[in-house]
């Protein structure tokens, strides 16, 4: 019986767990996501810093103005020096540098006239203007990224300022990828009439790489139920996740649930009510170890990989769940049409206009039709139901690439 792709993501989520956790130095870290929370180490800004390059001054003393100051000394970024501001005294101050004591507000270099007799300032200012206040930004122990955060750039650079230098993170999950098929060439040889290149190995592993699961291995295997399974079993034993492409339908030489069977796997789940891809498998073996059967068309791959393979990783990487499936919601740019009973996915690309970006349904000639998917930048997500979806409507969208 088939299931929805709701409930066969449910049941797939419900297996997987974050793997253990390490500390990785910040170099290492990227992409990875957080097993501890980060806290503040101190109140941030650590003490009243100037905003801009300019003069640290009394705001009384610029009650009426014109009025000059004299200049009684400079405080840069990174400086101890804390020349005290005294009535009728300014400071010079660069930007980052500490606020020095008795002043309350900076004022910017560009609203000054500096001479030799001292700073002339054309008009008031207000208490604060251009300080950044101790603690503005975060208390000391403040929680700053929660468990479960990705490590991005910007994280990255919040642990540095932190001082944490190696951060407790979750370990990412092992992949291997095995492509069925005894039509399968390697890639750079010639192939007959009867043969295809393997594509869906480059394929997944290049959407492996493109979301920071890199160094994934791939291979070719036989029809052949025996030393698929042996292939299988040794896979398994070496990483956490098998992805297999091919193999899953109801043709003679689909061997890949018998494999998993004799390798001692328990199906979850076989058929899923969608379209490219209803041949989907998923299994488990022991503990935490998950074998995904993808449909050998190539667009089945990569649905099946988007919609259930990606979410999985990035759950046992330590994604919080709500997060592990990107999708985006748009408006069509033109007609699409739905199927009864089965969910469809559409190969779509990014249009844009006046009112912001929708998405173009890209005609294609069935799930083997990598040319039209080579345009697509992800597909649209279609409910189960016939008829006409129309231009305007908000639907769901699952990118395959990181966005523009």
């Amino acid at each position: 019986m088939l299931i929805t792709p709701t409930k066969a993501l449910g049941i797939i989520l419900e297996q997987v767990r974050p793997l253990k956790a390490l500390r990785l130095p910040l170099s290492q870290a990227t992409g990875h996501c957080l097993a501890e929370d980060i806290r503040s180490d101190r109140d941030q800004p650590a003490a009243d810093r100037s905003a801009m390059d300019g003069f640290a001054v009394r705001s009384t003393d610029l009650s009426s103005c014109p009025r000059q100051l004299r200049l009684a000394g400079e405080v840069a970024a990174g400086s101890p020096a804390r020349p005290r501001v005294r009535p009728g005294t300014c400071v010079r101050v660069l930007t980052g540098a500490n606020v020095p004591p008795g002043a309350d507000a900076v004022v910017i270099v560009e609203q000054t006239k500096e001479s030799d007799s001292g700073v002339m300032f054309s008009r008031p200012v207000k208490v604060g203007a251009n300080i950044r206040k101790r603690g503005e930004e975060a208390k000391n122990r403040t929680v700053l990224l929660k468990k479960g955060a990705l490590l991005g750039a910007v994280q990255i650079g919040l642990c540095a300022t932190v001082g944490k230098a190696q951060p407790k993170v979750y370990a990412r999950p092992r992949v291997t990828v095995l492509c069925t098929g005894e039509e399968l060439r390697p890639v750079s040889d010639r192939v007959g009439r009867h043969e295809l290149r393997d594509s869906n190995g480059p394929s997944l592993t290049a959407a492996l790489a493109l979301w920071g699961y890199q160094g994934v291995t791939h291979k070719v295997v036989p029809d052949d139920p025996k030393a698929l399974a042996a292939k299988l079993k040794r896979a398994v034993n070496q990483h956490d996740v098998v992805i297999l492409s091919g193999g899953v339908s109801v043709g003679k030489y689909d061997f890949v649930p018998q494999a998993i069977k004799l390798t001692g796997g328990r199906i979850r789940f076989h058929g899923v009510a969608m379209r490219p891809g209803k041949p989907e498998l998923y299994a488990t073996v022991g503990r935490n170890k998950h074998i995904f059967g993808l449909p050998g068309n190539p667009l089945s791959v990569m649905t099946g990989f988007y919609e259930f393979v990606l979410p999985a990783l990035r759950r046992m990487s330590g994604l919080d769940l709500k997060l592990c499936q990107p999708c985006l919601r748009l408006p069509l740019a033109a007609d699409a049409q739905a199927l009864p009973k089965l969910v469809r996915f559409v190969v779509a690309k990014l249009v844009s206009n006046k009112k912001g970006l929708s998405l173009m349904p890209i005609k294609s000639h069935g799930s083997g039709d990598l040319i039209s998917g080579g345009t697509a930048d992800g597909v649209i997500v279609l409910p189960g139901k016939a008829g006409k979806i129309s231009a305007g409507t908000v639907v769901a969208f699952r990118p395959w690439r990181p966005l523009p």
